[in-house]
């Protein structure tokens, strides 16, 4: 098929869907027509402001209409949207507006007094906040449709990644990078136009982007602004909801607090997470407490727009049910159908089947590159392989299985030991909540296991009670002799551990 912008696919969800609701936000919805005239009028914005296609703006808000408005008259306009995670300090979102040249912020009142600092305050003359004062400055302006030369391979959006081991990195993506991800999602899952998509992965990260596949198919969506388990619960039982897709410290957050029987979720078709593993247990305890509804996992990365493999949720529940916590579980599925995958060794040469080396991946969504970045672009893409960073496996019937980012990989006395694996034992006792693995340097062994627990509620647990626990399920080599207990691991604002900060802490 020909590739598509989004200029092109607002345009056909209009003519085919133009009276269905695309936008609910409280007691108030809007059709396509009606969302695509809004978006229409901040293009126009968008140029009063002295924006041009090509140039970059900013939006710095949570999840809702406003940010999904903005996003769409930027992909109709050529002017590229920065997705700014809320979170950073404000160092590092200082280096986000200047590398990415933001000429314009976008910004919810709640976040307008970050800038007040004095490493944020020159960027202070350039916020527009958005909400009530955005409506009134669009509603005058003309909605008549735009038309500039946009090719689906210019940029559409840009997210920064991390900036757990340096500077983040702004991750280029095009309109059909992120178009082409949205359709093979769509497909593999069964996106369908009465859906209702809850958007509750903050849209400042690429995993909002899974949406797309709902989009193309003109389905319905809402907006939870910050996550909160009672709050997500409610949302789907109000708005109905069908499908979401999660992260798993959201999940535990849900399932470790709460009955969801005591919730209408009775609407919820289908239940996705990714973005870091889950421990057996806590996928288990996710199951059972949404029983009817199809639940499974997926993988991906920011330059993947963000999609790699999907498990089909049949086959994940099969999984689950058998309890085999070493099988088919441990897997984020297959790739879906527009990516290719290979596992590389150390010589550069493919594996053989059940056999570990780097994942790498080939397909219409990965990333055009990274900005400003020509050595790290390299780095990353050849003869247009994405070198994923992943140390995975494929076994026989196509499963991928992670084991651990290359920069985790533990080597202690000449040995290879990967994390999840150690970190999967340790969520075998009753006592541990969660667990994160590093590598501490060590005079005789080069690096030396160290493991971060966190402990259930009530519970109580000793080094040797753990020592002792692992002594049946890994080897001894694998076994942490060092530990740490906490009240609470470091992660990113989509719940993945931040090892970076803990080998900082700990070395």
């Amino acid at each position: 098929m020909d590739k598509r912008t989004f200029g092109q696919i607002l345009s056909a969800n209009i003519a085919h869907h133009g009276n269905r609701v695309a936008i609910v936000e409280g007691e108030t919805s809007w059709t396509y027509k009606e969302f695509g005239e809004r978006v229409h009028k901040l293009a126009r914005l968008l140029a009063e402001l002295g924006l041009a296609p090509g140039d970059r703006f900013a939006i710095f808000a949570k999840n809702s209409r406003s940010f999904e408005e903005l996003r769409w008259a930027g992909f109709i306009s050529g002017i590229v949207p920065v997705a700014v995670n809320w979170r950073l300090a404000p160092p590092e979102i200082e280096h986000v507006l200047n590398d990415s040249g933001s000429k314009i912020t976008f910004i919810d009142d709640d976040f307008v007094a970050v800038f007040d600092c004095p490493t944020l305050s020159p960027w202070q003359a350039n916020l527009q906040p958005i909400g009530p004062a955005l409506d009134s400055q669009i509603e005058p302006l003309d909605a008549a449709e735009i038309n500039p030369d946009i090719s689906p391979d210019d940029d559409a959006m840009l997210f920064y990644t991390g900036g757990t081991t340096g500077r983040s990195k702004g991750v280029r993506l095009s309109h059909w990078n992120i178009i082409s991800c949205g359709l093979a999602f769509g497909l593999t899952v069964s996106a369908r136009p009465d859906d209702v998509y809850l958007h509750v992965a903050p849209m400042f990260h690429s995993a909002d982007l899974i949406g797309t596949a709902w989009f193309l198919n003109g389905a319905r969506h809402c907006y939870q602004p910050a996550f909160s388990p009672a709050g997500f619960l409610e949302t789907i039982a109000v708005n109905q909801v069908s499908v979401t897709v999660t992260v798993p410290a959201m999940l535990m957050g849900v399932v470790g607090g709460l009955n969801v029987a005591d919730f209408d979720v009775s609407s919820l078709r289908i239940l996705m997470y990714g973005a870091s593993p889950m421990a057996f247990e806590w996928t288990e305890r996710v199951a059972n407490a949404f029983p009817e509804t199809d639940f499974l996992n997926c993988y991906g990365l920011t330059e993947t727009s963000p999609d790699l493999t999907i498990f089909n949720p049949d086959e994940f529940r099969a999984a689950i049910e058998s309890g085999d916590r070493n099988g088919s579980v441990t897997s984020v599925g297959k790739p879906n159908m527009l990516v290719d995958l290979r596992v590389v060794g150390q010589d550069g040469e493919d594996v053989g089947a059940g056999e570990i080396g780097e994942l790498w991946a080939r397909g219409p969504n990965i990333m055009s590159g990274y900005l400003n970045l020509p050595e790290e672009t390299a780095a990353a893409l050849s003869d247009g392989w994405l070198h994923t960073g992943d140390m995975a496996r494929i076994d026989a019937d196509g499963y991928v299985y992670l084991l651990d980012r290359l920069k985790d990989l533990v080597i202690t006395g000449g040995e290879n030991v990967y994390s999840s694996e150690v970190e999967a034992a340790l969520h075998r006792h009753p006592a541990v909540s969660e667990a994160a693995i590093i590598g501490i340097p060590d005079d005789s062994l080069g690096e030396a296991l160290f493991a971060v627990i966190v402990l259930r509620t009530d519970t109580d647990v000793t080094e040797e009670d753990l020592i002792t626990h692992c002594r049946d399920l890994i080897g001894g080599y694998k076994i942490p002799r060092q530990y740490a207990f906490v009240d609470a691991l470091p992660k990113s604002a989509l719940g993945k551990v931040l090892k970076a900060n803990l080998r900082e802490q700990y070395s």
